[in-house]
């Protein structure tokens, strides 16, 4: 392995032995939820994934390396150091060369734990087109990772403010399966449905494990969106969700908000604009991605 990319003793035992690891992404720390309710959550996703007889990975850039399996020390580090970066593919080699600290996306994320042999990464929702992206051209870089990264994302669909339709088709296009969990539909993040059909249900977890281990065995390179539903009982109110995603989405357009800056802007005035209630939503979606993809990582490891 790379001298830049450092594995944690617990991580590097779990893949040499062959055991079921998942991935973590570190965003939600610093630019998902707000301090000090970030660094709660990535403690609580990793209790989330032990319980459910996995090992978790949290993957970070601290001191010129990329973490894999940040320790409780490190994630506070990353939790309370101030201007951390927001570390996709195009900027990830500069951040590490820098020294300065970062927090990984998806992207980024699902691109070092395929490098160290990590099979399935939790996240909460993915990157995807963006509402006026035929003007704009902005599209997150999520999407072409996972067309050409191998990795199951375990995910509430993508992130509510974007275009959910333009994303699932740009999906398809690249070849990059979306197979929902208990679901016909895919996921709209802080909502269970979005009216999009995935592109097969699974209500058992073997047949989608064995949906995923044929995917990475015919070699067809792309990652797999395994798309999991929010519980219905953190589901945001359909009225209360459409009016804050409307008031959001107008402030942003009137700020001129663009590029990594879009949806930590949206998503901080979504949790405003619904009184917090959006993030009791996120936490149980980040929580029920983490225990749906450490059953998966298991049956991965056992089949």
């Amino acid at each position: 392995m790379h001298e830049r990319i450092v594995i944690a003793e617990p991580v590097a035992e779990a893949l040499a032995a062959g055991g079921p690891v998942v991935a973590l992404e570190t965003t939600v720390i610093t630019h998902g939820l707000p301090s000090p309710a970030g660094l709660r959550a990535a403690e609580t996703l990793e209790a989330d994934v032990r319980e459910g007889g996995a090992v978790p990975a949290t993957i970070g850039v601290l001191d010129g390396r990329v973490r894999v399996g940040l320790t409780a020390a490190q994630l506070e580090q990353l939790g309370g150091a101030r201007g951390t970066v927001k570390v996709n593919l195009s900027n990830l080699a500069a951040v590490v060369a820098s020294g300065m600290p970062g927090s990984t996306t998806v992207a980024a994320t699902a691109f070092v734990a395929s490098c160290v042999g990590i099979r399935v990464f939790a996240t909460g929702g993915i990157g995807g087109v963006h509402r006026g992206s035929e003007q704009s051209g902005d599209v997150s870089g999520d999407l072409a990772a996972l067309a050409r990264i191998p990795i199951a994302v375990v995910c509430a669909g993508a992130k509510a403010v974007l275009d959910l339709g333009r994303t699932v088709q740009m999906l398809e296009t690249l070849g990059v399966p979306v197979l929902g969990f208990g679901t016909d539909e895919f996921p709209a993040f802080y909502r269970r449905s979005s009216g999009l059909p995935v592109d097969r249900r699974f209500d058992d977890l073997g047949q989608l494990a064995l949906a995923v281990r044929v995917h990475f065995q015919l070699g067809i390179g792309s990652g797999v969106v395994v798309a999991n539903p929010i519980p219905v009982e953190h589901e945001l109110p359909r009225e209360q969700y459409d009016a804050a995603l409307a008031t959001a989405l107008a402030e942003a357009a009137a700020s001129d908000v663009r590029g990594r800056d879009v949806t930590p802007f949206l998503l901080g005035r979504l949790r405003e604009l619904t009184e917090e209630r959006s993030v009791f939503s996120n936490l149980g979606l980040l929580r029920h991605n983490a225990q749906v993809a450490a059953a998966l990582a298991r049956e991965l490891q056992e089949g």
